[in-house]
């Protein structure tokens, strides 16, 4: 089922569709080292978890790409 966006919709419903989103960058950087066999360390998992920044989150999925270790994500 494809996620409409509806003029209607409150800012609480905007931003807890920003929030989902966010989420899912982030698991999806943690879930790419995860593929790839890079073991990721509490603190790291955490930094990326608690990013709010979707460009940071971006960059640090295209960094996933190629990093050898979790804290190279934020080099």
């Amino acid at each position: 089922m494809a996620t409409e966006t509806y003029l209607y919709q409150s800012e609480y419903a905007r931003s807890l569709i920003a929030k989902g989103e966010v989420r899912g960058e982030a698991e999806s950087v943690l879930k790419l080292l995860s593929m790839r066999g890079i073991p990721v360390s509490d603190d790291a998992r955490e930094r990326v978890l608690s990013c709010g920044d979707v460009a940071t989150l971006d960059a640090w999925l295209q960094r996933a790409i190629v990093v050898e270790s979790a804290e190279e994500l934020f080099a």
